[in-house]
């Protein structure tokens, strides 16, 4: 609207322009003459106003109803205060110099800045059109006889199959249920690798499948119950809402109304008196009024809460609330869950030990062949560390469960046994000096472990732990660089609390915490006047987000509408809380300048605008006084805009 209005104005102005005496007398032309040519520019000024300066008087006729004053209605009284009196100068005044050639170059301008403004914003919005557009418009639905159908995305229902090509989008939210390949997900998680896929794991819709295989899903959401819709809906509502820095710039945009009208009023009355009525008096208000709309002021905030938004969703990072996402530049404490959120939440290898004769890649290979038909958890992680170690696995037969003891394989034509230590009590072996020292150091830890017996001899041990992520150690020491402490809290035994504290400095750590209980942890932290984060799943730590001044729930996956949380990590990545900081850091440093700048601006602008540099030949019109505004706005979104820039990646150390 305000492009196609700026456009229309601008060819309406130069006929305004090219016939005004002023601008003949500046530039020392004289225009061509015909019967009514001194009509042109009253007529013409008239429609730029009536065309032009509608789109203000509306708003500013909204602000009025709602008495709160603000930009528009400067504006409105600017325009408005120049139209009335020239034209009273043409029918009311004959022989005084109309006002017309400022009032249309001034609408111009206007109309201009709010161009650029809308622009901007909507540039800054330009992730949220990104997310919007990834979900595809068709998909091929696979029919009873198993032949596909291409159907619209808003015609699939949950159970529904679909099979997805390499390179086609994922057209919703489901489970593999055939076929392996890799998606892209870098636009929903901010994980910039391709995520393997295989049967079993869910995928989200809008991804793409980046790897050669096809997939068949099995479609589990649709419609606004994706996990794309809910992250749209989020970043809607996030940009939507106002923080403290928001509403502190809406009060001064009030305040500089009546701030406004106050000083035009002193300008009108100091300038009569000095020099009586006339146009140089009207020209005064109307610079002073125009200097003061305070566009770069309602510009400051919420550009950077745009770009704000778009780069926390692009990272991964969904704010529910921008009161939180401001204050999470003033955390003194960050609290995180430790299972599934500083850990992985399932048992791993995170040590071996082996006798003389033995190393590690071989044990860990015989291990695995035995438990290889078994499906216990313990056997599992095995199999997992062989496979993270990329050793080759040699063929077990007369595979053998022994109940309550562990499991028995003939391995390379020996007898072999892995359990714990219910199987060595069975067998009455002897553990070796460097493999019992590191059993008793394990059991400090609070970790399990079990054993490779071969041939009736204890030739390795392995420790089974909850695996610590390998982005935690990088988490804890990043937020120590930013002067944050870590807390964590789990349910696990005193001695689990402290080896995981330990391993990863952790300043203070809670053990033994039943859920129910962990709210009252963070209550323990504020106590002391701490500002605290708390980080965790969202489900059975609800209460404790609640309690926290910042609630993040990590790891949600494709949920992304849980009620409890401030913010909503999507990836299981602690690192995302070091993002987090950093972009309400720097957003709030944005928001700040370009405050500063917009209200230090009109300190400077307002008194040149009521002509106190008069007595020196120094005088704004107000259509430079129009510039120099939409010059400020210019100003306030480019710096705003340099955001965008900001580095939130955390380097390994």
């Amino acid at each position: 609207m305000f492009r196609r209005r700026f456009w229309v104005c601008l060819v309406l102005s130069v006929p305004v322009l090219y016939f005004s005496e002023f601008v003949q007398l500046t530039l020392g032309y004289t225009a061509i003459r015909f019967p009514g040519s001194e009509w042109v520019t009253p007529v013409f000024a008239v429609i730029v106003f009536a065309y032009g300066g509608v789109p203000f008087l509306s708003m500013a006729r909204v602000e009025f109803e709602n008495r709160q004053p603000a930009m528009m209605m400067l504006i409105s009284l600017a325009i408005t205060v120049a139209f009335v009196y020239s034209i009273a100068a043409v029918f009311v005044l004959p022989g005084t110099m109309g006002f017309f050639w400022e009032l249309v170059t001034l609408i111009d301008v206007m109309l201009l800045g709010h161009w650029m403004e809308m622009r901007s914003v909507r540039q800054a919005s330009g992730a949220l059109d990104e997310l919007a557009r990834l979900m595809p418009d068709t998909a091929e639905r696979i029919t009873d006889d198993g032949t596909t159908d291409e159907v619209p995305v808003a015609d699939l229902q949950v159970g529904d199959r679909v099979l997805v090509r390499p390179g086609a989008s994922i057209p919703a939210d489901g489970t593999v249920e055939d076929g392996e390949s890799s998606a892209d997900e870098a636009m929903i998680t901010g994980e910039s690798r391709p995520v393997g896929k295989h049967p079993g794991d869910d995928v989200i819709g809008g991804t793409v499948n980046s790897g050669d295989g096809s997939l068949r899903v099995r479609v589990g959401a649709t419609g606004d119950e994706t996990a794309l819709a809910g992250i749209v809906r989020l970043v809607e509502e996030a940009q939507g809402s106002k923080s403290g820095t928001q509403l502190l710039a809406d009060r001064a945009a009030g305040w500089l109304f009546y701030v406004a009208l106050g000083v035009a009023a002193v300008t009108a009355v100091a300038w009569i008196l000095a020099t009586g009525f006339g146009l140089d008096v009207v020209e005064r208000v109307v610079t002073v009024l125009v200097i003061a709309c305070p566009h770069a002021l309602g510009l400051a905030v919420p550009l950077v809460v745009a770009i704000t938004t778009s780069m926390a969703a692009t990272n991964g990072v969904l704010v529910r609330d921008r009161t939180a996402m401001e204050d999470a530049r003033n955390l003194d404490i960050v609290m995180f869950d430790k299972t599934g959120t500083l850990t992985e939440g399932k048992q791993g290898v995170v040590d071996v030990e082996t006798a003389d004769g033995w190393d590690d890649r071989r044990a860990s290979a015989v291990a695995a062949a035995v438990e290889a038909d078994s499906e216990h958890p313990i056997a599992e992680a095995v199999r997992r560390h062989t496979n993270d170690e990329d050793v080759s696995i040699p063929t077990a037969s007369d595979f053998e469960n022994i109940k309550g003891r562990g499991v028995r394989a003939t391995v390379e034509t020996r007898e072999t046994l892995v359990g714990g230590p219910n199987l060595l009590d069975s067998l009455d072996a002897a553990l070796p000096e460097n493999i019992s020292d590191f059993a008793r150091t394990a059991g400090e830890k609070g970790q399990t472990v079990v054993y490779l017996v071969s041939d009736g001899n204890v030739v390795a041990g392995f420790a089974l732990a909850d695996v610590v992520r390998e982005a935690s150690k990088r988490t804890v020491d990043a937020l120590h660089g930013m002067g944050i402490e870590v807390a964590m809290l789990t349910g696990d035994s005193e001695a689990v609390a402290r080896s995981v504290a330990d391993e990863l400095g952790i300043d203070t750590y809670f053990a033994e915490v039943l859920p129910e209980e962990k709210d009252e942890r963070v209550t323990d932290l504020t106590a002391g006047g701490e500002r605290v984060a708390m980080v965790g799943d969202g489900v059975n730590d609800a209460p404790a987000l609640t309690r926290a001044d910042v609630g993040i729930a990590i790891g949600s996956g494709t949920d992304v509408a849980i009620e409890s949380a401030d913010i909503v990590l999507v990836e299981n990545d602690p690192l995302d809380v070091v993002k987090l900081i950093r972009l309400s850091r720097a957003s709030y440093r944005k928001m700040q300048e370009n405050l500063v700048w917009a209200t230090g601006y009109n300190v400077f602008a307002l008194p040149l605008a009521a002509g106190v540099l008069a007595p020196f030949g120094i005088l704004l019109s107000p259509a430079v006084g129009a510039v120099l505004m939409s010059a400020s706005t210019v100003i306030v979104a480019i710096n705003a805009r340099r955001l965008q820039g900001a580095d939130l990646s955390v380097r390994s150390s």
